[in-house]
């Protein structure tokens, strides 16, 4: 096969000169970039405001979304951390979502910060007195009424400061003044409802709290206390339609799932109970209540294998309580391990002194000991 000789074409000076003026013209344009050139940096995207996330917090509240209102309003309180408004607002949902701490945390911020205001006053009281720091709660309450007289909030927590601590009337009395202050405050008919509930007085209370579920559809704390009356007055269908609706507003809130599967619990359906349950710790795994319940729920199908770490877990992440204590530590006796058991016996009657299953348990373990001797 014949092939031709390659021969280099000699390079054409015009070419070359078109060539380095392409090159300087891209120079040019790289440095100028005259207007008429589109740009190729993004578009920069204008910086939300506190105003925008308080906002957005309310409206999530309304909503019944209580994780994401939490969220919005942690976001506005960095922005701007000389703003009582999303610290109060914080705290106030932290204390329905159960996160205590953190609640009294935010609310102390809103009150350092405006010391003055009343309502800032009567939410760090709401917290204190959910977390059982009544003394204190009493204190914030009681500046939040000399503050504001005519505030209906400030009436409804410190109604229920009172009732915490025991004085009935005082209780009954200032949850009825703050409904009469403010006939469409939500705080005062649940507050009214909780006065009542603690005195046995459930039918009236349950009027309470359905009339503050009218006021505020979406707040899933009004169908757990509703339920829960339900439950005190045998009236399991109810109780369990009240539960079903607060997880329909709240489905990613651990202790809706927990207050379901108590009731079950409760209404002798135990299968139904440990699903609910446990449905609540995968919400939630740092949810000692739901533990405490599930141990409960094995420890009475004499499941004691299986009751013993759900206890401890519970008890380990703060949920205690001196069922949780004697019920662990009878699980130990009744599968004959006393010495695992008796330290859990003694926590309970530090609690108790007289608690029979406490007493119980510790009295057989002495004499197993005894006959081993």
């Amino acid at each position: 096969m014949y092939l031709r000789p390659y021969r280099r074409r000699k390079s054409s000076r015009k070419r070359i000169i078109v060539l380095l003026a392409l090159i300087a013209f891209g120079i040019y344009v790289l440095k100028a970039r005259p207007a008429w050139l589109p740009t190729l940096e993004p578009t920069p995207t204008p910086t939300r405001t506190a105003k925008s996330y308080i906002e957005e917090g309310e409206k999530l509240y309304e909503e019944g979304k209580l994780t994401e209102a939490a969220e919005a309003f942690a976001h506005a309180s960095e922005l701007e951390p000389q703003n009582p408004v999303p610290f109060a607002w914080q705290a106030r949902v932290l204390a329905f979502l159960g996160r205590f701490d953190e609640a009294i945390e935010a609310a102390r911020k809103a009150v350092a910060l405006e010391p003055d205001n009343p309502r800032y006053q009567a939410v760090l009281c709401m917290a204190l007195d959910w977390a059982g720091q009544y003394d204190e709660a009493f204190v914030s309450c009681l500046k939040a009424v000399d503050l504001s007289p005519q505030s209906a909030v400030a009436h409804a927590y410190l109604a229920e400061a009172y009732a915490d601590k025991g004085n009935w009337d005082r209780a009954q009395e200032e949850a009825e003044r703050a409904v009469d202050i403010d006939p469409g405050s939500v705080e005062a008919w649940q507050s009214l409802g909780y006065v009542l509930e603690k005195q046995a007085k459930y039918h009236k209370a349950l009027e309470a709290y359905i009339k503050a579920q009218e006021l505020h559809p979406n707040l899933p704390l009004l169908y757990i206390r509703a339920g829960n009356i339900y439950l005190l007055l045998g009236e399991g269908e109810k109780a369990i339609a009240q539960f079903n609706k607060a997880a329909e507003i709240a489905p990613d809130l651990a202790f809706v799932y927990d207050a379901l599967g108590w009731a079950y619990y409760q209404l002798g359906d135990y299968e139904r109970a440990m699903v609910e349950l446990e449905k609540a710790i995968e919400k939630d795994p740092s949810y000692g209540r739901a533990y405490g319940h599930l141990g409960v729920v094995y420890y009475v199908r004499r499941n004691y294998e299986e009751a013993i770490p759900k206890f401890e877990k519970a008890i380990e992440l703060g949920a205690k309580s001196l069922e949780y204590y004697y019920e662990l530590g009878l699980s130990y006796v009744y599968l004959g391990m006393c010495d695992e058991g008796m330290p859990w016996l003694q926590k309970a009657l530090e609690i108790d002194p007289y608690s029979e299953p406490a007493l119980w348990g510790v009295e057989y373990c002495q004499t197993v000991a005894s006959q081993q001797k």
